[in-house]
């Protein structure tokens, strides 16, 4: 339990220590979603995203399976009428599921055993550990429509589990991102082959915790990318978009 509380410490100081990093995140949102507009975060985490939605006038839908960020995010954002946050991963097909726990880093906490593996070895992810597991809800992105409404803008950042997640989105929302890892670029690639499917036609990343984004490009151009990136890059987040669909 002191590990895991550590852990979310450790977490809120990263995500809610650099006010400048906040209002860059919100310039970033600006481009994605509008006032009114209905958000997903999926893998809410401690919530960082959720302030930044709640800022630019968004109603938020907070998705967190672990249950001390469950507790955290209810602490920070209970008393938002605004904001509903469900106790559940999300995945292909609903469920339940196991969950890897990093107590001593919840944010790379996980649904993959595939993302586990990459890490091992790999250049800045020594002494990650997961040696807690438990079982987890899993529900679907599409269940989550039909329970709250469309979406303007999904955000999902579950480590390694992103593509079996968006194989449970039948219909395209306006706007979507996910997170990558050089450590498992074909994820990646899974999730950008889905968006295909979907119909999204423009893409644009952001690298690590840059909250920048570029000029919005194909899906052959952020591809190619993504390819060419250096391995230290480690991660960052790929945004995608239907044809003309803007704020």
């Amino acid at each position: 339990m002191l590990r895991t509380a550590l852990g979310v410490v450790r977490s809120l100081r990263i995500y809610y220590g650099h006010p400048a990093r906040a209002r860059a995140m919100d310039r970033l949102y600006a481009q994605l979603i509008a006032p009114g507009d209905l958000v997903f975060d999926i893998g809410a985490h401690v919530g960082d995203r959720v302030a930044s939605f709640r800022r630019l006038g968004a109603r938020v839908i907070a998705v967190e399976p672990q249950p001390a960020l469950h507790r955290t995010l209810r602490l920070l954002f209970g008393r938002d009428e605004r904001v509903t946050i469900v106790r559940s991963a999300v995945g292909r097909a609903p469920g339940a599921a196991r969950m890897r726990i990093n107590t001593a880093n919840p944010t790379i906490s996980t649904l993959s055993e595939d993302f586990i593996a990459a890490s091992r070895s790999a250049t800045g992810w020594q002494g990650e550990s997961w040696p807690r597991a438990l079982e987890v809800p899993v529900t679907t992105l599409d269940a989550l429509i039909a329970t709250y409404g469309q979406p303007a803008f999904a955000k999902l950042d579950i480590e390694g589990f992103e593509a079996e997640a968006l194989g449970g989105l039948s219909q395209a929302v306006a706007a979507l991102s996910f997170e990558f890892t050089t450590i498992q670029r074909a994820v990646a690639l899974a999730c950008l082959k889905r968006c295909g499917a979907l119909g999204y036609t423009e893409f644009n990343a952001a690298l690590g915790e840059s909250q920048s984004l570029g000029e919005w490009r194909s899906a052959e151009a952020i591809t190619d990318w993504l390819d060419r990136l250096p391995q230290a890059a480690n991660s960052g987040d790929i945004y995608a978009r239907l044809p003309g669909e803007t704020p």
